[in-house]
């Protein structure tokens, strides 16, 4: 079987599982060498669709799963393959897992997400590649391995470059002035020179509980059974933290590879269980067990602080209950020392209009949907200028550099993009791209690319994130 398409005024394969035939072979070729060929249309978007939900599966073995390139899932195993008994144990429940749903799949697990990537794509058998032999392992792999256009794979040929390490062994000088930039950031990705940052198709909760069922779960008692576990479970963390939820998301993991989710809000900060559970009473009929949930995960995706009352300051000192004004009365006091105010959220999506100071003593009135962003507890007062290293034209940052400072990117969340909000007065603003990004020194940035009409891409740092 072949599937294919038409690219430019060519039909070209784009995959195939027939032997001499190759992705990239002319479709009139591959006929007149197996006439018998079963063919059929490229579908991209169906591609994406499933690889998408195959990488949210994947959020059974780790809490950062994303997608590869058109054919891949990238696993950041850090930290959980002890949950698993190993590297070896974590590698092959995930190779059990997916065939068991009806896919054949090549893994690996390295030090680098490139090396992992390149070791998978080039056909050998699964492996746990140790610590310090990603170099030594690149270099016997066939430059197909790294993704690189067929074109430029057979250009480095005709030189007598057919694998990494003859590649590896050249100065990087000659061949990025002849081959280009691309193979010059194949090859920092392999090595990890470079690597490229993982965008997940969701990102880590900050409070979440899970379980693994030894069975299959069907029915709304068992499935309510979980959920009221979760629930505590998630709670006692919250409470323990001071913290309440806004909005709470249920998934389940069928058996046939479906994650199936439902989610509810609440009106204020929460981690009462009790009252959560019976919020979601009405929503977790709408779930689909089929042949059953095998893994059920509750995540809070929005948090808030919930204000508790010390019992001295809620009576008296006799022992009587404390007067309604009391607070009041302690905020006049204060602040005929230091100015005080409280924060009133507005209808705005730009962050410098997200919120003014008001008055103290009046309940802020919360727009819908508002503080759901991941945004820093305090923005700069003016942003600084920096300057991007991003490995596509209009993709996420590799690389940062501001105020002499250099950060390398380990993980970029986004783009988030904000547009002139059509009420407002500021309809010529310049359209703003987020992104919060991981670095491998440590801080947290909030960094924006400004697009203006007729010029090139500006970046600033707005923020740090908690």
């Amino acid at each position: 079987m072949a599937v294919w398409a038409a690219v430019g005024n060519r039909r070209c394969l784009t995959a195939t599982d027939a032997p001499g035939l190759s992705p990239g072979q002319a479709l009139a070729d591959a006929q007149a060498i197996l006439p018998d060929l079963i063919l059929a249309d490229a579908d991209p978007d169906g591609d994406a669709a499933i690889l998408e939900r195959l990488a949210l599966w994947a959020l059974r073995f780790t809490p950062l799963s994303a997608v590869d390139g058109e054919d891949g899932l990238m696993l950041d195993t850090t930290g959980v393959e002890a949950l698993f008994g190993g590297e070896a144990a974590l590698l092959a429940a995930v190779l059990e897992s997916f065939a068991s749903g009806g896919y054949r799949v090549l893994a690996a697990i390295a030090g680098t997400p490139g090396c992992a990537a390149a070791l998978a794509r080039s056909g050998a058998a699964p492996q746990v590649l140790p610590a310090g032999q990603e170099l030594n392992s690149l270099a016997r792999l066939p430059l197909g391995a790294l993704r690189l256009s067929q074109d430029l794979v057979h250009n480095l040929g005709r030189l007598g470059l057919r694998q990494v390490g003859d590649v590896l062994r050249q100065p990087r000088g000659p061949l990025a002035r002849r081959f280009g930039r691309p193979l010059l950031d194949a090859l920092d990705d392999a090595t990890g020179a470079r690597p490229r940052p993982i965008q997940p198709v969701r990102p880590p909760p900050v409070f979440s509980a899970i379980r693994h069922l030894l069975e299959p779960i069907v029915t709304r008692p068992a499935i309510d059974h979980v959920l009221e576990n979760l629930l505590e479970e998630l709670c006692q963390a919250m409470e323990h933290a001071g913290e309440g939820a806004r909005r709470l998301v249920l998934r389940g993991f069928r058996v046939d590879r479906v994650v199936q989710e439902v989610s509810i809000g609440t009106g204020a900060a929460s981690h009462a269980a009790s009252h959560l559970f019976k919020l979601f009473r009405e929503a977790v009929g709408e779930l689909e067990p089929d042949l059953g949930f095998e893994r059920m995960v509750l995540e809070a995706t929005a948090t808030e602080p919930v204000a508790r009352t010390q019992a001295e300051m809620a009576r008296g000192g006799d022992g009587t209950a404390a007067s309604p004004g009391a607070l009041p009365e302690l905020l006049d006091r204060t602040r005929q020392r230091i100015p005080i105010s409280r924060p009133q959220p507005l209808s705005s999506h730009w962050p410098e209009y997200a919120a003014v100071p008001t008055d103290p003593y009046l309940a802020p009135d919360i727009p819908k949907d508002w503080g759901q962003e991941m945004r820093p507890l305090r923005l700069l007062r003016t942003p600084l200028a920096m300057t991007v290293e991003s490995a596509a034209s209009d993709g996420a940052p590799v690389r940062l550099q501001c105020g002499g400072r250099v950060y390398r990117v380990l993980a970029a969340l986004g783009p988030e993009r904000l547009k002139p909000e059509w009420w407002g007065e500021d309809l010529n603003r310049p359209i703003r791209d987020y992104y919060r990004i991981q670095t491998a020194e440590g801080p947290r940035l909030w960094i924006c690319r400004l697009r203006e009409a007729g010029a090139a891409p500006r970046w600033f740092l707005h923020g740090e994130l908690a």
